[in-house]
């Protein structure tokens, strides 16, 4: 989850800075009251003046706004949950270019590699690397081999006193 600042305490903090201007403090007053830089509660102090109490309402979202909704979300984390396989690959690794397909092909939307990288890392998904070992592995085979067949085939440290 991305961290954020909480919009609502900062206009309340506004309006409270708005309230105190009215009553006739300063603004070094105000600034020492609510912890805030003179610079800030002079800015807000034009605004107050300019727009009256509108001017110190909470911004829009801070930032681009999000190119895909919740719902789209939440297929999209559904088909990544599936597996590549499911999504018609022929293994069942996601890769970075794998990801950026399917999320145009659910959302419309044509993201870089990185940007795919930035994506994921947001929805909670971290870089795994698949273990290389054959699907075919028999275990117990190899297990007989290192035991009985490979000490044969080691070369063994000379002892002293050989050539």
């Amino acid at each position: 989850m991305a961290k954020g600042r909480d919009f609502d305490a900062l206009q309340k903090r506004r309006m409270r800075a708005a309230n105190l201007l009215r009553r006739g403090l300063s603004q070094s007053r105000v600034a020492h009251q609510l912890g805030v830089s003179r610079q800030s509660v002079s800015r807000w102090a034009g605004r107050l003046e300019a727009h009256g109490q509108a001017g110190l309402r909470k911004a829009a979202r801070a930032g681009r706004p999000a190119r895909f909704e919740p719902a789209q979300r939440a297929a999209l984390m559904a088909s990544l949950k599936a597996g590549a396989l499911a999504a018609g690959y022929g293994t069942d690794v996601w890769t970075l270019k794998r990801v950026g397909r399917l999320l145009r092909e659910q959302t419309g939307i044509r993201y870089s590699e990185s940007r795919v990288w930035h994506v994921l890392s947001r929805l909670g998904f971290s870089c795994q690397r698949p273990v290389g070992r054959a699907l075919e592995r028999d275990e117990a085979a190899i297990e007989h081999w290192q035991r009985s067949r490979w000490p044969r085939l080691k070369k063994t440290p000379k002892q002293a006193g050989e050539p």
